[in-house]
């Protein structure tokens, strides 16, 4: 987990949620145990236990800043990844 510690401390410092790298965000939640399902653009994530379902688009080579306010709400809430 040490691999992605540096993309959970950006996400829930939310100091830079349209600077965070989309491929980054996607292998993160797939690390945490997220499955993944893509529909067109949108990447679909679902984990046994989280009632959120994750939509998580690409904005050029970040992921959406709306979005990744979205998934720091879901780490928070959920207690995933470490700090």
């Amino acid at each position: 987990m040490a691999k992605y510690d540096k993309v959970i401390r950006q996400i829930l410092d939310g100091l830079s949620d349209a600077n965070i790298n989309f491929k980054d965000v996607r292998n993160l939640l797939i690390s945490l145990g997220f499955e993944e399902r893509i529909r067109g653009s949108h990447h679909l994530f679902r984990k046994k236990g989280v009632s959120e379902k994750i939509n998580l688009q690409k904005d050029g080579n970040k992921a959406k800043p709306y979005q990744i306010k979205q998934i720091r709400k879901i780490l928070i809430k959920y207690k995933l990844g470490s700090r």
